[in-house]
């Protein structure tokens, strides 16, 4: 029977549920620090939701009332190197690797034990589904994948269209998160195109299908992973990576210092639980969608969802989103309607819509707060501390007085130490989400000229790193194992033949067709 009712990204990684404390080294979730003591401040699990609760509420920020002007003027929690969309990107990316019908914050969980139905794999499964044999209804006879009606409402992205859906509105697509919400539902779409025009150009289903995932993959390592852990992070894993260094990946191999998998790749829960909802302090309160769009919209709005982004349902068909505004494809005004719209940065501040998920049934109301929910489940799952994590990596900890809770803005009085935001806490003692947090917070506040870039820092920054590109060397049908040399066709250089830095923007361009 279909689930007439997907859980929302909130919810948590679907998959990690099941968890006694195996002895096994991997299963599709994993412990890297399997030897650290679990972040438990206090005795009781109670007394330990009490500081989280405080924690949560100085890391959500206080409502504020937008007008239909504040996505069109830059603003000062803004990051100017990453643009919105690729918030999104990152959520899709998550969606594609990670997937578990049966998670549960209320039970007591060991992640070794836990089922991964998404393949841990840069696979696009999310998209393809189990393919065209097992699920026909997705696909047309050429091997193309079915899309539905037509979006309006932007001039830079004709063509636009939605998914096919249900009588009940509901998207038939690979995963139906990726409907959660209309900008990562509209980034679907846009794989969607990409595999179409491949097949449109005379290629098999088998042929457009390895091509999109290799350029997917390729952007994944090439664009998105240096701009949220920065080049020197990448390229300490992957030292070929190095500019003007003329060597092969065999010649400078790969240096995984953490996450080895002894067998199988799996996903380790300091990234699933704690690194990778980085992406969760860059999600803006509200956004424009389009030339044609009067007003700004909110990313959830569930007491008006006409003002909101809201998923699992059919949206205005005038919602096209005008990838202009998200991705870099041309140079364009610093403000105005037509501006790229950055992402916020990252940092221990989380927007205020998201306190104020759905309910669901049995749900506290703390649970409606994705911050809280973040960090209860880093209880629940025994992570470690920031700091425990940090020395077994041969890093120095940062100090309390270094871990700014609040945002990283330009004004220091909209951010507090830890120490002042939860008293209770003990010294030398946060969690490990919040402590990635606050190490790229640190790496903005305290960075100066050209180094004052808001990106992952050592802790985060490696495990992400080490996850991204430890699953792709570890699949034998990614690029990076079966021909390591590969670049981006280029007919996928639509317009800009000569281009050899091929990212996320070279992939729209494509997809839409100029």
């Amino acid at each position: 029977m279909p689930d007439n009712n997907p859980t929302p990204h909130g919810s948590g990684v679907r998959g990690l549920a099941y968890c006694p404390s195996s002895p096994l080294f991997e299963g599709r979730f994993g412990r890297i620090f399997r030897s650290l003591p679990e972040f438990s401040p206090k005795p009781t699990l109670a007394e330990n939701e009490v500081l989280m609760r405080q924690l949560a509420e100085a890391m959500t920020a206080e409502h504020e009332t937008h007008t239909v002007q504040q996505p069109d003027e830059i603003d000062g929690e803004e990051n100017p190197s990453i643009p919105a969309g690729y918030t999104y990107f990152g959520q899709f990316i998550d969606h594609d690797l990670t997937f578990d019908p049966v998670s549960s914050l209320d039970k007591e969980n060991d992640p070794d034990s836990l089922v991964n139905f998404r393949t841990p794999r840069f696979d696009l499964d999310c998209v393809y589904g189990r393919g065209p044999n097992d699920q026909p209804y997705m696909y047309e006879g050429s091997g193309k994948l079915l899309v539905g009606r037509n979006l309006t409402g932007s001039a830079f992205n004709p063509n636009a269209k939605d998914h096919q859906r249900s009588s009940n509105h509901r998207s038939i697509i690979g995963d139906p998160r990726n409907d959660e919400n209309v900008i990562v539902s509209q980034i679907q779409g846009l794989f969607i195109r990409f595999h179409n025009r491949l097949v449109d150009s005379g290629l098999s289903f088998d042929q457009a299908q390895l091509l999109t995932r290799w350029h997917y993959q390729y952007v994944v390592l090439n664009d998105f992973l240096p701009r949220i852990v920065g080049n020197a992070m990448v390229e300490s894993v992957l030292p070929h990576f190095k500019p003007l260094g003329n060597h092969t990946i065999f010649e400078q191999p790969p240096q995984l210092r953490f996450y080895e998998p002894k067998h199988n790749s799996f996903i380790p829960i300091e990234f699933s639980v704690a690194a990778y909802r980085f992406g969760h302090s860059m999600v803006r309160p509200d956004y424009r969608l389009n030339e044609d769009d009067l007003t700004s919209l909110e990313i959830f709005n569930f007491a008006n969802p006409s003002l909101g982004l809201n998923g699992f349902g059919e949206f205005p068909s005038t919602w096209a989103i005008d990838w202009g505004k998200y991705f870099e494809l041309e140079i364009r005004p610093l403000t105005g309607k037509a501006r790229i719209l950055p992402a916020y940065r990252i940092d221990c501040s989380l927007v205020n819509p998201l306190a104020n998920l759905p309910k669901e049934h049995g749900m506290t109301p703390d649970m409606r707060n994705l911050t809280f929910r973040n960090l209860r489940r880093g209880l629940v799952m025994d992570l470690p501390s920031g700091q425990d994590v940090a020395r077994a990596m041969g890093e120095t900890p940062l100090h309390d007085d270094q871990i700014f809770i609040g945002k990283a803005t330009d004004d220091p009085t909209e951010r507090q130490t830890i120490t002042a935001a939860v008293p209770d806490l003990p010294a030398g003692q946060c969690p490990l989400w919040t402590y990635i947090l606050a190490e790229a917070a640190h790496n903005l506040i305290h960075a100066n000229g050209d180094t004052k870039k808001n990106v992952m820092g050592p802790v985060g920054g490696r495990i992400i790193a080490e996850t991204f590109i430890g699953l792709m060397l570890n699949d034998t049908h990614s690029f990076l194992s079966r021909d390591p040399n590969w670049n981006p066709s280029k007919a996928t250089y639509l317009g800009h033949p000569n281009k050899t830095d091929y990212k996320m923007p070279d992939f729209v361009r494509f997809a839409l067709g100029h």
